[in-house]
């Protein structure tokens, strides 16, 4: 298993973006990095496992819902450094929209599931490199499907 605090290399992550009528489906993060902070849906891909096969994976876990067809959109990093100036932790997350359907629950690490419009996401304390996402990839997010 890849350390994922402190690391001594990159730990690959997937995103799930899910839209539905004008809305993005936000989850408050439950464990570090970022915990009470929104992000989207998403978390570490395991070994031998294919991106898309992560994210169905990942979107099941953490809301419930059952995903489909995902389209990569963008990849971006998170880097953190600790107190000492030391990288804490460092994440390429490859993210994708992806269809799903059903009632979203928060699960696993996932304290809290929102609905939220798109012209409100930016005013939520979202995690770093969601906001640098969002900020990029906003006008292709309202394009419609």
């Amino acid at each position: 298993m890849v350390k994922r605090r402190y690391p001594s290399q990159p730990v690959v992550g997937v995103g799930a973006i899910i839209l539905r009528e004008g809305k993005i489906l936000l989850e408050k993060r439950g464990n570090e990095p970022a915990r009470g902070q929104w992000s989207i849906p998403g978390g570490g891909v395991e070994l031998g496992e294919s991106l898309e096969a992560a994210v169905i994976r990942e979107t099941q876990e953490e809301t419930g819902l059952t995903p489909q067809n995902p389209q990569l959109i963008d990849v971006v990093d998170q880097v953190h450094r600790g107190k000492e100036g030391k990288i804490e932790y460092h994440y390429v997350i490859v993210d994708y929209i992806v269809k799903a359907t059903g009632d979203p629950q928060a699960q696993s690490d996932a304290t809290e599931l929102r609905w939220v419009p798109l012209d409100q996401v930016e005013s939520y304390d979202l995690t770093p490199s969601f906001r640098r996402f969002f900020v990029k990839n906003k006008t292709k997010l309202r394009q419609p499907a």
